[in-house]
């Protein structure tokens, strides 16, 4: 029997959406830690990982390579996972927000 795995997102207004099962923390390679992170809500991140964007809000520092300074470049793992934004926990793998950027950095054709 095979279901579709579906999750809610808030990023389609609490709605039910499909997510593709392929992509997995094996071969995600971390397209969305390339993405402007806003910090909306005090999660714990360290005040060295903050940066302040042009209009004067809180957004998770990126290094020179683009990449979220909380990454890990070896493992391409978030190392500080449990004290991640709230907009990374709302990030859904697989989700079609996530097909995009593989498709935008060449990972899916």
């Amino acid at each position: 029997m095979n279901i579709p795995i579906t999750d809610v997102s808030p990023f389609h207004g609490g709605d039910t959406i499909p997510v593709n099962p392929e992509i997995t923390c094996s071969n995600c390679q971390a397209c969305c830690c390339r993405l402007e992170v806003i910090l909306l809500t005090d999660t714990g991140v360290p005040d060295y990982l903050i940066d302040e964007d042009e209009w004067g809000g809180e957004v998770m520092r990126r290094l020179d390579d683009g990449w979220c300074a909380a990454v890990d470049r070896e493992t391409l793992m978030c190392t500080i996972y449990d004290r991640r934004p709230q907009l990374c926990r709302d990030y859904e793998m697989g989700s079609p927000e996530c097909e995009d950027e593989r498709l935008e950095n060449g990972l899916d054709q």
